[in-house]
């Protein structure tokens, strides 16, 4: 199994290309379940959980093509509507091809979804929206078994904001008999970039980028060409890194107005944050400042940057208070840092973090994506060798992180 061995205390200078977008990248792929046309695909990030999700798809008997981040799919030959559960135990966005299974051939077969161990994601708000347009749904041994001769438009209110749910339930509804409202839909960027592609492929949609989406059915959609969004989590990611550890770095391929919140709490922490349409430049010459933030949805503070956050505020000067309200098991990452020699007492959902002067190296094991990051920033800025185990989850969710940090000045290797 791979580890990462970490010698800490370089400053980071270069530039680094972002990769594209890991959560908007897998409901794409699975848009390639309403069409029988080409999907060509570009910038498509190298991951392992895009890996897993086009194993799937072929499965299903989509054809799949991959060249340079380019992936093009055809599924005028899918002979398959099940999604097993070998398949979908390790990545919970498997889920998002139940929509399109069943607004398109009428049924599928969908194992109940797994992936990070960071807290319950019922999956009831999707069923209970394809109810709503006509499915039905029954939970058996451990799949979801939905049925529909054609889906039908209808209101839909989740009882919570979440973000696959809206996707799933807006790919469905693009091939749905009649107009679809979705309301309290979530409005993160890669929602938007997933309605951009269906609108491509011919779908009617209104409200992009809103809480209230109104969809209104055609008999098909067709192929489109489409550019997977920045990564705003990747970016973040590297931002941090370079609060923590100092330097100046230039991050290209990413956009700033998909990470205003993150770049305001960077900016408070000292950062000198400069952008344009479609780079961004870190600055920073002195240890950061504890900042406090509460993650919730988009456009609030992120929970996928909640741990690299705290990785940063371990160094900083002051304390800080961090609130999660997303995941109720998302500071798994809490005990690990300590063993660096991180002061963080967890309250309920909250983590009180007191900096300290220098963290030291040690060995810790990474829990799920985020933490696993969150380790190799404060790895980063610590003193002496961190050897980090179980980083499967890091490239679950991060391409080549090691390869481009050490690009620009860290002392990072994958180790057997």
């Amino acid at each position: 199994m791979d580890k990462l061995l970490i010698t800490g205390g370089y400053r980071l200078n270069g530039e680094i290309n972002i990769s594209g977008a890991k959560n908007a990248a897998l409901p794409i792929l699975c848009a390639g379940l309403l069409t029988a046309d080409d999907l060509v695909l570009q910038n498509v990030p190298s991951l392992q959980d895009v890996s897993t999700m086009l194993t799937l798809l072929r499965q299903m008997g989509l054809n799949v093509t991959q060249e340079d981040g380019v992936v093009t799919l055809n599924g005028g030959a899918i002979n398959k509507l099940e999604a097993p559960y070998d398949m979908v135990k390790t990545m919970r966005a498997s889920i998002l091809v139940l929509g399109p299974l069943l607004a398109r051939f009428g049924e599928a077969k969908v194992s109940l979804p797994g992936g990070c161990a960071i807290g319950s994601r019922p999956v009831d708000q999707h069923i209970k929206g394809l109810q709503a347009m006509g499915a039905e749904i029954t939970i058996e041994a451990g799949y979801i078994h939905a049925k529909a001769k054609r889906l039908k438009g209808t209101r839909v209110v989740t009882d919570m904001i979440t973000v696959t749910g809206t996707e799933n339930l807006l790919m469905a509804a693009t091939l749905a008999d009649g107009e679809t409202v979705l309301e309290n839909a979530a409005r993160e960027p890669e929602v938007t970039d997933l309605a951009h592609l269906l609108v491509a492929m011919g779908a009617k949609i209104e409200g992009i980028g809103t809480d209230r989406l109104v969809i209104q059915g055609v008999e098909r959609l067709h192929g489109a060409s489409h550019a997977v969004i920045a990564d705003r989590i990747e970016t973040a990611t590297f931002l941090c890194a370079v609060a923590a550890t100092g330097g100046d770095i230039t991050l290209k391929n990413t956009r700033s107005d998909i990470l205003d919140v993150a770049i305001d709490k960077l900016r408070e922490a000292g950062v000198i944050l400069t952008s344009g349409p479609d780079w961004i430049r870190a600055q920073m010459g002195a240890r950061p400042k504890a900042v406090s933030f509460r993650t919730t949805e988009y456009p609030g503070f992120p929970t996928d940057m909640q741990a690299q956050f705290m990785a940063m505020n371990c160094i900083a000067q002051g304390a800080s208070r961090v609130t999660e309200t997303i995941f109720e098991n998302r500071f798994m990452h809490v005990q690990e840092m300590n063993r660096l020699g991180a002061q963080i007492e967890i309250e309920g959902h909250t983590a009180i973090l007191n900096g300290v002067d220098k963290l030291v190296g040690a060995p810790v094991m990474a829990t799920d994506l985020r933490a696993s990051a969150s380790l190799v920033i404060a790895g980063m800025a610590a003193e002496g060798e961190t050897l980090i185990d179980r980083i499967y989850h890091l490239d679950r969710g991060y391409d080549r992180m090691e390869v481009k940090l050490s690009g620009v000045g860290a002392h990072i290797q994958r180790v057997k």
